[in-house]
């Protein structure tokens, strides 16, 4: 397919993190950034816009 790069649709890539509300390490499937909060699995279905 064109026009997706490398992008593999198989297994994401992820990575550490440290939940910013409840402070738990658990992995995310983006590169953390410091000016965006981090959540769990659990703290991002609390804050998750229904």
């Amino acid at each position: 397919m064109a026009g997706f790069g490398d992008r593999s649709f198989g297994q994401r890539e992820m990575h550490k993190a440290v939940c910013s509300e409840c402070k738990k390490d658990c992995e995310v499937p983006f590169k953390p950034n410091k000016d965006k909060p981090v959540y769990c699995r659990d703290c991002y279905q609390k804050h998750k816009k229904f």
